[in-house]
């Protein structure tokens, strides 16, 4: 062989390993798109299991605190034999703190009768939970797509119940 040969062979190999390099390097379009379209379909299902997911656990909140509100009716109660003038501002029987998700409020109050309300607000607009002194729990308004109760806490647009 001559040393002209090789330097010129070495050279040539040189060309076609850098040439299968610039070609292997990088995505063609369609590899993109179909990268593209699978996010796509991931993020379509996806964002709205988050959304319900959140709004449960939103729900579950304002019952979670409508069932101690009642609780502190009932030690009202217990230190007053009457539920009038039970729901106030201070002290025993106050009305939980208004949130960005429900608001609270009572009515029927008589010797030996309430009913406490959360009512939504913001993202849980539409939803109406209540409770009366019997523990009986309703869920009198939800929005287009869920079911209503006449004897649970809905937690899912089912209607499904604790």
């Amino acid at each position: 062989m001559q040393p002209n040969d090789k330097s010129a062979n070495s050279a040539s190999a040189r060309h076609r390993v850098s040439r299968s390099v610039d070609v292997a390097a990088g995505f063609t379009l369609i590899e993109l798109m179909v990268v593209t379209v699978v996010i796509a379909i991931l993020a379509a299902i996806a964002v709205p299991s988050y959304k319900d997911y959140v709004l449960r656990g939103r729900i579950s909140d304002g019952q979670s605190s409508l069932a101690a509100f009642a609780t502190t009716l009932q030690q009202y109660y217990q230190d007053n034999r009457t539920f009038v003038n039970a729901c106030g501002t201070t002290g025993l029987g106050a009305l939980p703190a208004s949130s960005s998700y429900f608001s609270y409020s009572c009515s029927n109050l008589g010797a030996t009768t309430f009913t406490a309300t959360a009512t939504g607000r913001g993202s849980t607009l539409g939803f109406a939970f209540t409770v009366d002194q019997d523990g009986n729990r309703q869920t009198t308004a939800v929005p287009t797509g869920w079911t209503t109760s006449t004897t649970c806490w809905v937690r899912n647009s089912s209607g499904s119940c604790n």
